[in-house]
């Protein structure tokens, strides 16, 4: 039987492109998905399930039925500001509904878990860039969602033997349109794709603080395209797989752009002015975020491939293109449907 993985969140932005490559590399893909992002996913290289990923049935019958191997979880509440409004709903679903998800595994005598873990467990930089060595202190609910979700990984590492991988992203950003794969969020909260329509449809962009310690006020961030955030993850899977040690991995290029300096980028792109209105900076917003990939390179033997910033905006530029054109059609298809209709009566 074909080896499986199990992937949570896996129609969503980073899981899709991550299910996508483990797919082409040999394994069978079982997405766990609600779709709550009102994303489409019509892919026939994945066995797509809809349901949460803690509904106990749900994930007996896929351990029972399917050959897992691995899972990787990418199933979480993601926005920043919505985990300080909201702080209850996020902790039940990233971290009571993970720790179930994990039980269920360890039921079933699943043992590798790959995490998609987040940069936000640091907190305020206290030196730049960001080793994994760094002071775990997050400064929201998000980021202590992630950091005890990995608390909790290491004490079942500990009692039962189970293996993690946990993967701290910092700025996913871009897409591979060329396999249907890309962001779809509803609503999106991602800084180029907002940026991107800002400049397509003339709309106006926020930025959210431009009196922070940096070069020109506004936040610095690293960008890291997604597919070499998807290469990651069949690295560290490899890197369980092979009998290694369970352990920790900033994901980002220790390169850091602001976001004034993403506005101007996408204006060049794009030809077109971006109109922009300051706002107040949001909280659990640190000024600076940038990684030091050296340990994913020397341990999984990562690098990115894909990261540059124009690659990175223009694959990003080429999915807003491709979703409009898809809405388009789907809208002309609708509208010759009603006057089909109206013609019969």
């Amino acid at each position: 039987m074909k080896p499986s993985i199990l992937i949570t969140g896996g129609a969503g932005y980073i899981g899709s492109h991550t299910a996508y490559l483990m797919s082409q590399s040999g394994y069978n893909i079982i997405i766990l998905d609600t779709l709550n992002h009102k994303q489409s996913f019509d892919h026939n290289w994945a066995t797509l399930i809809k349901s949460d990923f803690a509904d106990t049935k749900v994930l007996k019958n896929i351990f029972s039925n399917y050959n897992i191997k691995a899972v990787m979880h990418f199933a979480a509440f993601i926005e920043v500001g919505e985990s300080v409004k909201n702080p209850l709903q996020f902790y039940e679903n990233n971290v009571v509904k993970t720790v179930q998800l994990l039980k269920v595994m360890l039921e079933h005598n699943v043992k590798n878990f790959i995490f998609s873990s987040s940069c936000a467990v640091y907190g305020s930089p206290q030196y730049l860039p960001l080793t994994e060595q760094h002071t775990k202190n997050p400064i929201s609910p998000y980021g202590k969602n992630k950091l005890m979700v990995e608390m909790a990984l290491e004490d079942f590492n500990i009692a039962y033997g189970l293996n993690y991988v946990n993967l701290r992203y910092f700025n996913a950003a871009g897409a591979m349109p060329q396999y249907g794969l890309g962001e779809n969020h509803d609503p999106e909260t991602h800084l180029i794709p907002l940026v991107l329509r800002a400049a397509m449809e003339n709309k106006e962009f926020c930025i959210f603080g431009d009196n922070y310690e940096t070069k020109d006020g506004s936040c610095i961030r690293d960008y890291v395209h997604v597919w070499d955030i998807a290469q990651a993850h069949k690295l560290a899977l490899e890197y369980l797989q092979a009998g290694n040690t369970s352990d920790s991995f900033n994901l980002g290029t220790g390169e850091g752009f602001s976001v004034k300096e993403i506005v101007m980028a996408v204006e060049q792109i794009c030809c077109a002015k971006i109109n922009i209105a300051l706002k107040n900076k949001r909280p659990g917003d640190p000024a600076i975020l940038v990684a030091d990939p050296k340990k994913a390179s020397d341990i999984l033997g990562w690098s990115t491939q894909y990261s540059n910033l124009d690659f990175i905006i223009r694959t990003a530029y080429e999915n807003e293109n491709t979703k409009n054109f898809i809405q388009n059609k789907s809208s002309t298809q609708k509208d010759k449907e009603k006057s089909h209709n109206y013609n019969k009566i």
